[in-house]
């Protein structure tokens, strides 16, 4: 079945030259360049991935973000922003957006990142009605087949990529991965110098499962090389 690609994005030079890539890769494109009208198709058809420009004329793409996610649409979003800051990326993951890249682009490594997340949401889609395979660590518990999180029976909120890289770290516990490995193996793509995304995924991750996340108790750094999630009967 053909994946279908949402691009929401005011310029239009920007838009077009995107679709007319994704196109040639087979991908069914819809084009939006405002955000009002973005998010009414966002809401109203099934999309693969959903590339979202952060600044947009009637609504931004933060905004768009927080109301897709607040009605539990977890359609990956790849975020594109022209502003340089760290806090601007940051912002944009935490209400959900699972990517960002940064203006100007290229159209290569924009595919890549969109190629990663179809991947990613196909890999989700063959899981969903088999039977429920449970993760019992300690005092946490994941059920993979519902995407659902309880440390000491409290249900935690995660969004969909960091339940995928907290259930990668708990498949595999005691193993250390670099930040490469991790873009690599959960992000679907490993390219130099975005390490920072692993780091920002990770410290947000602590602060919603650690008691404290500046004593980690699950997911531990080990430094020179990257982070472990703690193996049974040390967490």
């Amino acid at each position: 079945m053909q994946k279908q690609i949402l691009v929401i994005e005011d310029d239009k030079d920007i838009a077009n030259l995107i679709a007319l890539h994704l196109r040639d890769l087979s991908f069914a494109v819809e084009l939006s360049h405002t955000g009002t009208a973005g998010l009414n198709l966002a809401q109203k058809n099934a999309f693969d991935v959903i590339v979202l420009d952060l600044m947009l004329p009637e609504m931004d793409g933060i905004e768009i973000c927080r109301r897709l996610r607040a009605t539990d649409n977890l359609t990956p979003i790849l975020m594109l922003t022209a502003k340089a800051s760290e806090l601007d990326r940051v912002l944009g993951l935490e209400l959900g957006a699972d990517d960002y890249l940064t203006k100007p682009f290229s159209i290569k490594e924009l595919l890549a990142r969109i190629k990663a997340l179809v991947r990613r949401t196909a890999i989700n889609q063959s899981l969903q009605g088999e039977d429920s395979e449970i993760l019992q660590l300690a005092d946490m518990q994941i059920d993979i087949d519902k995407r659902l999180v309880m440390i000491n029976q409290q249900s935690i909120d995660l969004t969909a990529r960091e339940f995928e890289l907290l259930l990668h770290f708990a498949r595999h516990p005691g193993r250390v991965y670099s930040r490469t490995q991790l873009l690599d193996q959960v992000w679907g793509y490993g390219h130099d110098g975005y390490e920072h995304t692993v780091n920002s995924h990770i410290n947000r991750l602590r602060k919603k499962i650690e008691a404290d996340p500046t004593n980690a108790k699950y997911i531990q750094t080990v430094w020179g090389v990257g982070y472990k999630f703690s193996e049974p009967g040390n967490a």
